[in-house]
């Protein structure tokens, strides 16, 4: 089975940084399409960023400049670097990760990690 474990969430300053992590097991993803998103209470969840088999990239406006999404291919590791942190960033971060070059039905999701910006 395809399990991803999340890590790195917590609770940081506003302009603080936090690294999200994950690692899927199970299975490789190198040339998957990978994203990450988030729920804020009494928000609906949404994209952050995401990157494609190809290795392009893309992000929501609201963290663009902030947030880098990355990939170590050797660790099946997804990141999550998160600069210039504020309030509104606070949310349940999730992970998702597609077994083809482009996000679609039948995705793995992790278990999500707490991030909380306070201000």
């Amino acid at each position: 089975q395809v399990q991803l474990v999340q890590s790195g969430g917590g609770l940081v300053q506003a302009g603080g940084s936090l690294r999200l992590s994950c690692v899927a097991s199970g299975s490789t993803f190198s040339t998957n399409a990978v994203a990450w998103y988030r729920q804020a209470p009494g928000k609906e969840r949404e994209v952050v960023a995401l990157i494609t088999g190809g290795g392009s990239t893309g992000y929501a406006d609201s963290v663009k400049g902030r947030f880098t999404i990355a990939r170590d291919n050797a660790k099946n590791t997804v990141f999550l670097q998160m600069n210039s942190l504020k309030p509104e960033d606070t949310a349940v971060y999730y992970c998702r990760v597609s077994m083809r070059p482009v996000l679609g039905p039948n995705d793995y999701w992790g278990q999500g990690t707490q991030v909380t910006v306070s201000s």
